[in-house]
């Protein structure tokens, strides 16, 4: 498939020359149409334009609402309209003017790459699509042999080519018209997409099978860490003492507390008087394990939190590597080497520099992402930290990797999000926030063996969930596979 040269010789699909004033066609284009179809037929190609209709109904919503399809609503992993909104039409988007019929397939033209698309089902017959889809409505072809030509990495890779713009990248509709297929009669185009749809759908079982694993194992990473924070992944200290496999004397979770503190209020480095730490109405939260104390971050966090460097856009791209916003998830950080870089003086980075056992908490995100954490490894010491996220250190006394592992519990995440601000599609969280959070205390020894024993189940984990990533990387390329053989003629 290739695209035609927008100069070729080809009927000139313009709403003058094609449609009187009523929309319908003119006197003479059906002829026009059906040579242009057999004359690319003797050439092995035809353009999507010419097996489609040259233009679709633009009409405004009726009634009191209406089902608006914009490109938000298709899902572009499995090509359907998921999310079609019901709008009044007193507040119509001015660009709801495509009246769609079942079969439509509608391609967006902002960022090709992404290949937002899909088949109009019969239950939005009748919806009013976006300006910003190009309607292909089949006049000369089937609908799914279109629906599926749309979707092959040479039509992709021929709409990247065509893409307009830098901020707002887009093709236009006749970049998606001149865009050539194997000209085939409609018999063997229903067996192409016959055979598409048999091998898309055994494709499917098994994506929908590695999907389930993943939620599977999504959901037992949040478990493990749940148990982990109630002091039911391991035998509690306690336990190990009464059942005389300890020294029955151990050192508990408040008489390390008392530790904590002391060594915060000695590395107190703060130009006022040294503030004690946030207090905890500990009777409001569930009761800990025998053994362990419930008080605030705030008690163990010796210098912080501070917010990280807001840098002007110019100094970016030389100098030291800086954390960024998307440069980490819980769990996993880019690679320093991979990190953007920022041009800062010395007097800057000394201040915003990360250390090793910093505790990096998203301040500012979307609320999926509001308060992830990155615990400082010697990897990642030296760099800087944006202002979207703050940074504190905690005392040598505690297990810091033992409190990042709380803070990405489902609990502590939410104790951590609990006084979030909200704004437009974002949240945010302050200092004081991160202070007042309810930490759960077990002995030292006792974080110790817990963080071994989350470590060891997570391990196996991210072995599991690798393997997942793999098989359904290696199953979208077969998909594209299945295309590029159905439309250069090699699949049936």
């Amino acid at each position: 498939m290739r695209t035609k040269p927008e100069n070729a010789s080809r009927p000139k699909h313009t709403e003058t020359s094609n449609h009187n004033d009523h929309g319908d066609a003119m006197p003479g284009y059906e002829s026009q149409r059906d040579s242009a179809v057999e004359a690319a037929s003797l050439g092995g190609t035809v353009s999507l334009g010419d097996i489609s209709e040259a233009r679709v109904e633009q009409a405004a919503p009726k009634g009191r609402e209406f089902t608006y399809v914009d490109i938000g609503s298709i899902d572009r992993d499995t090509k359907r309209i998921v999310d079609p909104k019901v709008l009044a039409s007193l507040k119509a988007p001015s660009r709801a003017k495509q009246l769609l019929k079942a079969g439509d397939v509608i391609v967006s033209m902002t960022r090709p790459n992404l290949n937002a698309v899909a088949l109009v089902p019969p239950d939005l017959d009748g919806a009013i699509g976006s300006t910003g889809f190009h309607v292909l409505r089949a006049r000369d072809a089937e609908p799914g042999f279109l629906f599926y030509a749309v979707q092959s990495p040479e039509f992709v890779d021929a709409m990247c080519l065509k893409v307009q713009g830098a901020l707002y990248p887009a093709v236009r509709p006749r970049d998606i018209s001149s865009f050539s297929v194997l000209s085939l009669p409609r018999r063997q185009q229903r067996r192409i997409v016959a055979e598409i749809e048999k091998q898309f759908t055994r494709l499917e079982v098994g994506v929908a099978a590695l999907r389930l694993v993943q939620a599977n194992l999504k959901r037992y990473r949040a478990a493990v860490l749940k148990a982990a924070c109630e002091g039911r992944l391991v035998p509690t200290a306690a336990a190990l003492a009464k059942a005389g496999r300890k020294h029955a004397e151990f050192e508990s979770g408040a008489e390390l507390l008392v530790r904590i503190l002391t060594e915060r209020r000695q590395r107190w480095q703060g130009r006022a008087k040294y503030k004690e730490a946030a207090a905890l109405n500990a009777a409001t939260f569930p009761p800990v394990p025998n053994g362990w104390t419930l008080t605030s971050l705030d008690a163990a966090i010796v210098t912080g939190p501070q917010n990280g460097v807001y840098l002007p856009r110019e100094l970016y791209g030389r100098g030291l590597p800086i954390v960024r916003i998307d440069d980490y998830q819980d769990g996993w950080v880019r690679p320093v080497e991979k990190l953007s870089k920022v041009a800062a003086d010395q007097v800057t980075a000394a201040k915003y520099q990360l250390v090793v056992g910093d505790l990096v908490i998203n301040r500012v995100n979307s609320p999926t992402h509001l308060g992830k954490c990155l615990l400082v490894r010697e990897t990642h010491a030296g760099a800087l930290f944006e202002s979207n996220m703050m940074k504190a250190h905690l005392a040598d006394s505690i297990n810091s990797r033992f409190v990042e592992l709380y803070l990405r519990s489902r609990d502590g995440r939410a104790r951590l999000n609990s006084g979030a601000k909200w704004a437009v599609n974002q949240a945010s969280i302050n200092q004081e926030d991160v202070r007042r959070v309810p930490l759960p205390v077990p002995p030292l020894e006792e974080q110790t063996r817990i963080v071994a024993e989350v470590e060891r189940r997570l391990s196996v984990v991210e072995e599991l969930e690798a393997a997942v990533s793999a098989n359904l990387q290696r199953a979208a390329r077969l998909r594209q596979s299945i295309l590029q053989k159905a439309f250069t003629g090699a699949l049936v």
